[in-house]
């Protein structure tokens, strides 16, 4: 067995950065820019008001309450084509440009108008309620490094700046297959020795919460000839993937189909890592095409995602941040396992409690048992010896997007 580390670092170092493409703003949700972004604008490009009030000289305040004259309605919008001399006030609603000489604005709460006076009730400041131009970001100023994935907030800032292309690492396409004569899809009877595909569908599903474009490339028998002309089509077709996951056919003792056919048409490592589940693992490129061959049994398949799949196309995409957060958190309860030699990684419920990040087991462990892999948000990471007793610390990995993102990891 060759460490989890030796195994991580084997993958990453055989997976490129992707190109990069100048893309629309728009359509570069979740994607990471491959160049850094500068404005040539102000945001805001000029002073304004940040509510609805009236725009005053603060020095006309300063005997409140004061009496002041309107001489004048600014809505957002417009320019204001007067001037605000001592003793006068102007409406002015939120997002528009101040009058030339204004400093200040009065919150309408603080006022009362009778006809075309309005009397000011509070002392305010000078640049009270004012969104100096520049405050948010000032032209020739880098707005995001490179290295930054684009989330919504992004796109609104690019937005703001009139930024309707940026260059960033082009989205990839990773395509998923099954292997095993056992197998088959959907509702129909089972026969003696048959189980039904679920490994595909779900890397096909995590690939996609990852905002990827997850490629079927179906359930293939195992026969050589077949095996072969997936992979040849996934990794050297028409409309290629940019890396490749199979699932079954890596354990000692499998049908060796699939390290055959890997074995002639790249250069493949089949590693036992020292972890459970997920101890078996094979990895390698076809031509350019970072090929994972991932464990049959369900649990393992998943787990090996999130330890090798999983950092290693975040690398692929330009993320910076490639490993997934380790968090400390109290077990409820024991996490029991015996010296193997390996890291063990127990399917868990997190949840916070008193303050503090909670676990306790999500059921069962066995690496066939993916009900039990459904009710886990989190994968504990017990190393050998005895396990964790309760009440200890124990140091957790969310799994999936959208539950770290419920978890606010």
């Amino acid at each position: 067995m060759i460490p989890l580390k030796d195994a991580q670092e084997y993958v990453l170092q055989h997976c490129r950065v992707g190109h990069s493409e100048l893309r629309s703003s728009r359509s570069s949700l979740g994607l990471v820019l491959a160049e850094e972004v500068l404005t040539s604008e102000d945001v805001p490009p000029f002073d304004n008001t940040a509510m609805d009030g009236f725009a005053v000289r603060s020095e006309d305040t300063l005997e409140a309450p004061q009496q002041l004259e309107i001489v004048g309605t600014i809505p957002a919008g417009s320019a204001p084509d007067f001037s605000i001399n001592p003793g006068q006030a102007a409406r002015i609603m939120t997002g528009a440009p101040l009058p030339e000489g204004a400093d200040a604005v009065v919150m309408v709460e603080l006022t009362q108008v009778e006809g075309d006076q309005v009397t000011v009730q509070k002392t305010v400041p000078e640049g009270n309620h004012i969104r100096r131009a520049g405050e948010d970001l000032e032209s020739g100023q880098v707005v995001f490094e490179k290295g930054t994935k684009l989330t919504p907030t992004h796109l609104g800032v690019l937005a703001s700046i009139g930024c309707l292309e940026v260059s960033v690492f082009s989205p990839i396409k990773v395509g998923v297959m099954s292997t095993g004569d056992e197998l088959v899809e959907g509702k129909v009877p089972l026969e003696p020795g048959q189980i039904r595909d679920s490994n595909r569908h779900s890397l096909l599903a995590l690939l996609n919460d990852l905002g990827l474009e997850g490629i079927d490339l179906g359930l293939i028998p195992d026969n050589e000839e077949s095996i072969e002309t997936a992979i040849r089509s996934a990794c050297f077709g028409e409309g290629s993937c940019d890396a490749v996951i199979s699932s079954g056919g890596v354990s000692m003792g499998d049908f060796d189909y699939v390290k055959v056919v890997l074995d002639r048409l790249g250069e493949m490592q089949w590693m036992q890592v020292a972890i459970k589940p997920a101890k078996p693992l094979a990895f390698g490129l076809v031509g350019d095409t970072p090929v994972f061959g991932l464990p049959g049994n369900p649990v393992s398949s998943i787990v090996s995602f999130e330890l090798f799949v999983l950092p290693a196309l975040k690398k692929m995409m330009g993320e910076p941040e490639i490993w997934a957060p380790k968090i400390r958190a109290i077990a409820d309860s024991s996490l029991s396992r015996r010296p193997d030699g390996k890291t063990h990684f127990a399917r868990v419920k997190a949840y916070i409690g008193d303050g503090s990040y909670r676990v306790k087991s999500a059921g069962g462990q066995g690496s066939h048992q993916l009900s039990a892999m459904a009710d886990a948000n989190a994968l504990a990471v017990i190393p050998d010896g005895d396990g964790i007793n309760e009440g200890e610390l124990v140091e957790i990995i969310f799994l999936h997007q959208l539950t770290r993102r419920l978890n606010g990891s």
